[in-house]
């Protein structure tokens, strides 16, 4: 394993959902099995605010704070790796600010971040392949045939992250080709004014599409983990029962989230800078 005096942290950005912080340990674990390397799981904000006795009695952490106190114990390297699709605000904006406040503090410190998981159309079809594996599953699993596909994301005020899901939309399209009827993306949320109205549509108007098939539909997260948002009791699953309210004939399937396959390590183990190919593309 990695020294003390260097570390990963595999950031999220965080949420008040116990299962979020969870999941985001799970998959630092599976990640620093795989690099043979120490891999933190840290959350940008909001997950220190959750009881410990919610998480295994183990606080949860957040980026200023965890470095703070590495730093203090004489961390010297720290790589941040980033679980976020796109490069929203948070990446562009907030981290930088909060990374070189620490290296400010610590002058031994160096800060290292990595880019968002998907910065290529090759790292769109890689991301696309996950979510055609957890498609594919559920055409079997349902037995479907010719379904359309809705590829769901949260929504952003920056075009840039909602350019990716479009990528990433197209390329599972792609992927899938004749063994769906098409793929459309949609947003969860957009901010209100025109200027944002690139996040459209939303899913509430997709799914109410007229131009939809008749039929099943697959709904594909474009979602890390559980939490507030996606997973059960989350924000899109009450979209969903709204939409079978008001579309009585209306059948939604979905689809496992990303960070609940083995698959999404490999693709996070590939962005660390000067890893081997063989333990990057381990299987």
């Amino acid at each position: 394993m990695s020294s003390p005096r260097e570390t990963i942290f595999l950031v999220d950005n965080g949420s008040l959902r116990p299962e979020a912080t969870l999941g985001l340990r799970r998959l630092a674990a599976e990640l620093g099995q795989r690099l043979g390397r120490r891999v933190e799981p840290v959350s940008l904000l909001h997950s220190h605010k959750i009881p410990p006795e919610k998480l295994g009695g183990v606080p949860a952490e957040i980026v200023s704070q965890a470095a703070e106190r590495r730093a203090g114990a004489g961390l010297e390297r720290l790589t941040i790796l980033p679980l976020f699709f796109g490069p929203s605000a948070a990446l562009t904006d907030y981290l930088p600010k909060v990374l070189a406040r620490l290296e400010k503090a610590h002058p031994r410190l160096r800060c290292r971040q990595l880019g968002p998981l998907v910065e290529s159309r090759e790292d769109a079809r890689a991301v696309a392949g996950i979510i055609a594996d957890l498609v594919r599953e559920v055409l079997d699993r349902h037995r479907l045939v010719y379904p359309p596909v809705v590829l769901v994301d949260h929504g952003s005020p920056q075009p840039a992250v909602t350019e990716v899901r479009n990528q990433v939309a197209a390329e599972l399209a792609a992927l899938l080709g004749e063994a769906v009827s098409g793929v459309r993306p949609a947003s969860m949320e957009r901010r209100d004014g025109p200027e944002y109205a690139f996040n459209e549509p939303l899913l509430e108007a997709a799914l109410r599409d007229p131009t939809l098939p008749p039929g099943p539909v697959v709904l594909a997260y474009l979602f890390f983990l559980p939490g507030r948002h996606a997973g059960p009791g989350g924000d899109i699953e009450g979209i969903v029962s709204q939409a079978k309210r008001q579309k009585a004939d209306l059948r939604i399937v979905l689809t496992s989230l990303l960070g609940e396959t083995s698959m999404l390590t490999r693709l996070l183990a590939e962005k660390i800078p000067g890893l081997p190919a063989e333990q990057g593309s381990e299987k």
